[in-house]
């Protein structure tokens, strides 16, 4: 029931994460309250700075540089003598030269990419020969080829993301 004798009346609330000393930290300020009950409450929710990844390596699924990465892997890895390994300190090392080889052949055969919210995971150098072949001819033709190219390589890629999810 609304009474224009009573002061405006709000209930405070404010809801903190238990055993949380950063969520924890609040203010009451009843002498902010102005003309009704209401006490101003405060939490400080402190931002930590957090570095976000603008770019990765990547190398394109089924083209020439992921089989060239993987021969390259494979043939050094036949090279790395694994005959004599009968301590921890051998097997680390073992597995050090590994990763050496997998990070240098990476490094070799990758390409540095910039992460945008452009950014589209099921492009690959199909969408940019058809792309180049439309701009270069600007047919009605090549359009259409491109855009049956795209509609091909989105229906994969999430075909793809779909049975990885099941």
């Amino acid at each position: 029931m609304d009474n224009a004798n009573d002061s405006n009346l709000v209930i405070n609330l404010i809801f903190l994460q238990c055993d949380s000393l950063e969520l924890n930290t609040h203010l009451i300020h009843p002498e902010w309250c102005l003309t009704s009950n209401h006490a101003s409450l405060i939490i400080i929710i402190p931002i930590v700075e957090e570095h976000i990844v603008t770019h990765k390596r990547t190398i394109t699924k089924n083209s020439d540089e992921e089989v060239e990465f993987i021969n390259e892997v494979i043939a050094s890895f036949a090279k790395v003598d694994i005959s004599n390994i009968v301590n921890i300190s051998e097997l680390e090392e073992a597995i050090s030269n590994f990763a050496n080889i997998v990070n240098y052949s990476w490094t070799k055969y990758s390409k540095l990419v910039n992460i945008t919210k452009y950014s589209k995971s099921w492009w690959n150098d199909k969408c940019n020969q058809d792309l180049a072949n439309y701009r270069s001819s600007k047919s009605i033709e090549s359009w259409k080829s491109f855009q049956r190219t795209v509609k091909s390589m989105k229906r994969e890629f999430f075909d793809l993301k779909i049975q990885e999810n099941c």
